[in-house]
Formats: structure tokens, C-alpha cells, sequence
């Protein structure tokens, strides 16, 4: 026996279902979030919190015109997760840099950039080392040169899991923890998932939002989604002076004055064990950037696995097979989260027509 039909079901409890279930649930739509137990792979509790823009949507502009727009409704994101949640995600976009120890990686930054701003409008200005010193006195002598977007930033990520979570429940999402789905069917205008548990829920529609469990999960419903791990591993420092207002791309530090660094990039399968290896580079890459870092502790350390398509960039799609049935994957969930709760959930739950440019992101086109 199956529960009471819902609006919309979304399956991952992540940031990405987090993100969406909320911008759903705001609409007025009776929201299900299924989220599976502690076993699963989950990207969301490895992220390092940035705001990014700068470099993305090579290969795909879309990309960046996408990831530049959420960057934009992100104050109007934050205030709204403060006054449902009454919670502060410390969200600050002052612009961030992305530095270099090279001169000829220095220049091929510079290219892509400017390519870039021709072809999706993204702000950047590069600056030598002696300028990028004026601004981080701290900055190690090794950094040549480097990048600036304005529109970059960071938040806390642990307090944006909680305030998604707690506003989501304050305006009504049902949260169904421990128990992964196993099957999903569409059947009498509904779709049914069947958990691990044995119970049967029900909705009119559902959102695959399940990270690396959409691989399989995504064939029942008509939909394709060729994702891959990629692990990253973080690093986190003792609390110190305040002494980097703007974040880096492989370093930041956080709200509460501790440095977090990262992060690699490994392919290692589902592993999501922390390595000696990649510590060591973590630690000496920093050290490298800020040489004052040399004298601070490493307090915790761990890994995840990023959620990566093919070519890196997210997919969005909506069933052809099973009107109703949507597809949602990416590797950048902190970014995305305010245009996936405030664009794309008000289209899932026919609040709202399809987001300009969308179709660019289907999985079919992984589809030979």
C-alpha cells in the first residue's frame, strides 16, 4: 500500500535534492524528499563551499551563463534561507582569485578568460604577482599571476545543508530518511517508488536527484545519466587571524577563521578514504600560496566523490517516455543551489516554463 500521492518526490537528500525540495515546497506543492541511509556515497559532505564562476562554461557557454545567473540570485537565495530558517549560510561574495605559478599557465588562463567573456559575459581582470601581493600581503613569492571575478564568493556549507534542511521543513517537505530506493514505476498517472524497506510512496511527479545513484536509478524512468566519482580530498587548519578576505580556488578561509584547503582531483572509483599522498599535496601546494600556513595544524582531514558527467557540465532533462520524471545532476551544488531552488524547481513542478537554454543540458546528448 502505497502513502498519500504527493506533488513531486525527490530522491537524494544532498544539496542538490535539498536545494530542490525547498524551491518545490515553495511553491505550495506537497514535497517528498527521500534521502537514503548512511552508507551512501554523498557528495554534499565534501564541498568546499565556494561561489565559483571564473573559467566555468568552457566548452559549453551555456555553462557559464547558467553557473552566472545562480551566482547573481544568490544574495536573494541567502536572505530567503534566513528569514525561513533563521539561519545565516555566511554567504559573502567579495570576488575571488585563482592564482598561478607559472607564466605560461598564467597566460593560457588569460586566454580562456577572455574567450569566455565574449561568449557568456564573465567579469574577470588578471593581475600580476606584485599586484596580486599588494592586495595578500601574505601571498608567497612563488605566485606569478593570477585572476579576478567579481562574482565569485563562498558560504558555510554545513550551515546551507542545515538551513535548507530546517526551511524545507519548516514549509512543509517530508523528509524520508534511511532507506535508498530500489525500483522505481509509473503507473495510473503516478509514479511509485519502492524503498529498501519495503514502503511504497507515491507522486505525480519525481525528481533524480540521487548524485551516483542516478546511474541506475535513471534507465527505469527513460532517462540517461553516464555519471562517474571523482574523489577530492580537503584539508582544515586551526582557527587563525583573519587574513584572507577573498577566496582562492584551492583555499579559503571560513567564517569561524580556520584555512580550509583543497582539492584533489583523483580517480579512485567509489574510494573515499583520505591518502597520505594527497595530504602531502594539499599541505605543500598552500604552504607554497601562503608560506605563513606553515606554522598552523591540520585539525581534520577528508574525502568525497564528486558526481561528473563525460564533459563535466550538469544534466537536466526531462522524460520523454514519462512526462513528470526529471533527471538532476552536477558537480557544483553549493554554486547551483539558488537558481535549482529558485529557477529550475518552479519549472519541475509546472510552476513555471522551461528555463531559457536548458536543452543544452539533456543527457541525450552523451546518447551515440
Amino acid at each position: 500500500m502505497a502513502d498519500k500521492v504527493a506533488d513531486c518526490m525527490v530522491i537524494g537528500g544532498g544539496l542538490v535534492g535539498l536545494s530542490i525540495a525547498y524551491g518545490v515546497a515553495r511553491t505550495g506543492a506537497h514535497t517528498v524528499l527521500v534521502d537514503g541511509d548512511d552508507n551512501a556515497t554523498c557528495a554534499s559532505r565534501a564541498n568546499f563551499g565556494l561561489i565559483w564562476v571564473q573559467g566555468k562554461g568552457l566548452g559549453m557557454s551555456g555553462y557559464g551563463l547558467w553557473t552566472a545567473r545562480s551566482a547573481k540570485l544568490w544574495p536573494a537565495f541567502a536572505q530567503g534561507l534566513k528569514q525561513d530558517a533563521d539561519i545565516d549560510v555566511m554567504l559573502q561574495q567579495p570576488g575571488g582569485y585563482w592564482l598561478g605559478f607559472d607564466d605560461r599557465e598564467v597566460e593560457k588562463r588569460n586566454t580562456a578568460l577572455e574567450r569566455l567573456k565574449l561568449e557568456a559575459g564573465i567579469p574577470y581582470r588578471m593581475l600580476s604577482g606584485e599586484e596580486l601581493r599588494e592586495l595578500m600581503p601574505e601571498l608567497g613569492p612563488g605566485v606569478v599571476g593570477g585572476s579576478f571575478s567579481p562574482l565569485d564568493g563562498h558560504v558555510n556549507p554545513l550551515k546551507l545543508m542545515y538551513a535548507l534542511y530546517t526551511a524545507g521543513m519548516k514549509i512543509g517537505v517530508e523528509h524520508v530518511n534511511g532507506s535508498s530506493v530500489v525500483d522505481l514505476e509509473y503507473k495510473g498517472e503516478s509514479f511509485f517508488a519502492r524503498l529498501r524497506n519495503g514502503r511504497l510512496l507515491r507522486a505525480k511527479r519525481v525528481v533524480l536527484a540521487a548524485g551516483l545513484g542516478n546511474d541506475k536509478l535513471a534507465p527505469l524512468l527513460g532517462l540517461h545519466a553516464p555519471v562517474q566519482p571523482n574523489r577530492g580530498q580537503v584539508l582544515i587548519t586551526e582557527r587563525t587571524r583573519p587574513f584572507l578576505s577573498s577566496p582562492t580556488h584551492k583555499l579559503r578561509q571560513t567564517d569561524e577563521g580556520s584555512i580550509q584547503l583543497g582539492s584533489t582531483e583523483e580517480d579512485a572509483g567509489f574510494n573515499d578514504d583520505v591518502s597520505s599522498r594527497g595530504m602531502r599535496h594539499l599541505a605543500k601546494r598552500a604552504v607554497e600560496t601562503f608560506p605563513m600556513l606553515a606554522s598552523l595544524r591540520i585539525v581534520r582531514a577528508w574525502a568525497g566523490l564528486r558526481i561528473m558527467t563525460p564533459d563535466g557540465f550538469p544534466i537536466y532533462d526531462e522524460s520523454a517516455h514519462y512526462p513528470g520524471a526529471f533527471l538532476v545532476t552536477c558537480h557544483s551544488g553549493v554554486t547551483l543551489s539558488a537558481i535549482h531552488a529558485s529557477v529550475l524547481a518552479p519549472w519541475i513542478i509546472g510552476a513555471a516554463p522551461a528555463p531559457d537554454g536548458i536543452d543544452i543540458f539533456s543527457g541525450k546528448r552523451f546518447i551515440v
